[in-house]
């Protein structure tokens, strides 16, 4: 794997062209360009406000605990991160099989295509950092957050989420050259991880549900689960995870990068034969 990494590093450049590349080519014909990777998300924002912040403040509120006055940012700033994770597992999976010819001709370490979608899609996070950064700077200004050394778990969240996508990443794009199946499963998961992981409800809420001990303890072993505590503990400090689900992220995402590492090199050579 060190070696891997380091011949990867030492294709840098070509991974910053094939990202570039993939970003100007999906918005090469779209009137709004990269706006719509801000578009998305604070539409889906908004929906999801008027359902859980609106229809059902009730309940939405005594779970939220400090976050209950600032609920849009709460939900803006997982929904953000969601759209790194849902667009870049989805592109990653067939990043082999859409680029067959590249695959076959350019002189590059394969990891370089997965990783490069998943590079694309944090470029287009990176992207929403100022609308969350606005949103927040207004709800400081009001008194219903504050802003402090809280802040610095982004770089940890996005440390953590990129190390756990990028394993992924390459796991799905080779499994999905050799069974096609893949893709159309991934498209029911991502749906399913949506609501199985603190995005748009506080853990607060499955941890205190009659769910279960059990079932809690598998919600948690998800990665993400931990990650979006982290995202959220940028505004919201109280929602930092615990000693226990923090280990439980890192070395969760650390291991899905070795097996998605591992993996990728076993399969390979199958790889290139089916392309």
């Amino acid at each position: 794997m060190t070696a891997g990494v380091t011949a990867l590093w030492s294709h840098r450049n070509s991974l910053r062209i094939l990202v570039r590349r993939d970003l100007a080519v999906k918005y090469q014909q779209s009137v709004l360009g990269y706006l719509w990777s801000l578009i998305e998300p604070l539409g889906m924002g908004a929906i999801y406000f008027f359902v859980f912040g609106v229809l059902y403040s009730g309940p939405t509120n005594r779970h939220l605990g400090e976050a209950a006055g600032s609920y849009p940012l709460f939900l803006v700033t997982g929904i953000f991160a969601w759209m790194w994770t849902s667009s870049a597992l989805s592109e990653a999976t067939n990043a082999l099989t859409g680029q067959s010819r590249l695959i076959t001709t350019m002189n590059v370490p394969r990891q370089v295509f997965p990783i490069g979608r998943v590079t694309g899609r944090f470029a287009e996070y990176v992207a929403g950092l100022p609308i969350l950064l606005a949103v927040a700077v207004v709800y400081a200004a009001n008194g219903r957050i504050e802003l402090g050394w809280s802040l610095l778990s982004l770089p940890l969240a996005v440390a953590v989420q990129g190390t756990l996508l990028i394993g992924l990443a390459l796991l799905l794009s080779a499994a999905n050259v050799l069974m096609r199946d893949v893709e159309r499963l991934m498209r029911l998961v991502i749906r399913v991880l949506f609501y199985a992981t603190p995005i748009i409800y506080p853990l607060s809420l499955v941890r205190e549900s009659g769910m279960p001990g059990w079932v809690k303890v598998a919600y948690e072993l998800n990665p993400l689960v931990g990650i979006f505590q982290l995202q959220h503990a940028i505004w919201y400090p109280d929602e930092f995870p615990d000693a226990r689900l923090l280990t439980t992220t890192i070395a969760g995402s650390l291991l899905v990068l070795a097996a998605g590492w591992w993996a990728f090199r076993r399969l390979e050579p199958a790889v290139l034969k089916e392309l």
